[in-house]
């Protein structure tokens, strides 16, 4: 294609995006990669269409339904900035690095409702579920973790997502047995409902 064209083609579809209705262009700027999280509930920004159940079928199976959703792919959750904590791992005992946003960060990116009284509903793709409050998410300084030991965590594994807490530095769950520490952490985290 000359370059002329190219450009003349790019004018006229930034246009044609300026001049969309506000919802075709949320659609329109929908995830460039697969959705790894999606959050439901009390958000005001929205990247994605209501609940499908054919196209939701995990989220189906799991008895969820909604309106309106935010999703975010790898890159949008890599783009926000991220933190390392290295909690000991109930799994072999041991300290582990691990990486990614703040929770709360995230809901933000989301338009989240975030009052202290407000609950999050934190669920795996095995449908385990956990509800934690936006207070605790803060005192306790809860991650979507991405990265393990330096390593994108994979499906299958703990990953690719995981929200976790450093446990070794909250005083009240530090004093538990390690077994009972990550109870409110699923990993292979997809879908988060906000309570306002």
């Amino acid at each position: 294609m000359k370059k002329r064209q190219f450009l003349g083609r790019a004018a006229l579809a930034g246009m044609a995006a300026a001049a969309l209705p506000a919802a075709a262009q949320a659609a329109a700027s929908k995830t460039a990669g697969p959705a790894l999280l999606t959050v439901t509930g009390a958000i005001g920004k929205v990247n994605r269409g209501r609940f499908d159940p054919v196209r939701d079928q995990m989220m189906f199976k799991q008895k969820l339904s909604f309106d309106k959703a935010h999703a975010f792919d790898f890159a949008a959750l890599a783009a926000l900035p991220a933190i390392t904590i290295a909690p000991t791992l109930e799994y072999d005992n041991k300290v582990h690095t691990l990486r990614g946003p703040l929770l709360l960060d995230v809901m933000k990116a989301a338009g989240a409702s975030l009052g202290d009284s407000g609950k999050l509903v934190l669920r795996a793709v095995d449908g385990y579920a956990a509800t934690i409050t936006v207070a605790q998410a803060r005192a306790q300084r809860y991650i979507v973790a991405t990265h393990l030991d330096g390593a994108a965590m994979a499906l299958g594994g703990l990953g690719p997502l995981w929200a976790i807490y450093d446990a070794d530095k909250v005083h009240e769950m530090a004093v538990k047995p390690l077994a009972e520490r990550f109870g409110s952490c699923p990993w292979a985290l997809y879908h988060i409902e906000v309570q306002a």
